[in-house]
């Protein structure tokens, strides 16, 4: 594993990260992996439904964008992504944590905390697929979570989707 290309660890997260929208499928429902990414690097993980009733909606032309800390007054903390439609105009959706399913948020925060310390990207990805979880969706839903950091690996150790046929 080559080391000298992870980031030295960034102890206070900065107030907007660039982050890649990666769709998977979980039990033939369609979800979204939020990427945020530091220097390139995944540094942060949010998923949730693309639906509008249960989760987030977002054209199928959104590949990217960005995931924004928000405090609020009396200190409490809400993250928000923003994206540029069609037309160049700035969309927020605001309060990811309310969008999503509060089990898949925790083992979401869990995977960013280990993102954000640095371990390599390949050594996250064993531990996400080693995690036992309770119910064949939550499984589902792991396996995305594979697949979405999967592509960030680029030193050989896993198969890169789009550039392994170059």
């Amino acid at each position: 594993m080559k080391t000298e290309n992870i980031p030295e660890v960034t102890e206070v997260r900065p107030k907007e990260l660039e982050c890649d929208v990666v769709r998977f499928q979980n039990n033939k429902e369609k979800w979204v992996a939020l990427v945020g990414l530091l220097d390139g690097y995944p540094y942060e993980i949010f998923t949730g439904l693309l639906d509008d009733e249960e989760g987030i909606m977002l054209p199928k032309s959104v590949t990217k964008g960005k995931i924004i800390k928000q405090v609020n007054a009396d200190g409490s903390k809400r993250y928000d992504f923003q994206f540029e439609n069609s037309r160049g105009y700035k969309i927020t959706v605001e309060g990811l944590s309310e969008k999503f399913n509060p089990e898949y948020w925790n083992y979401a925060k869990l995977i960013s905390g280990v993102l954000r310390y640095r371990m390599p990207l390949d050594h996250v990805i064993k531990l996400v697929s080693s995690l036992e979880l309770g119910s064949e969706s939550i499984n589902n839903w792991k396996m995305g979570v594979e697949r979405a950091l999967k592509k960030y690996l680029n030193d050989g150790t896993e198969n890169n989707d789009e550039n392994s046929a170059e």
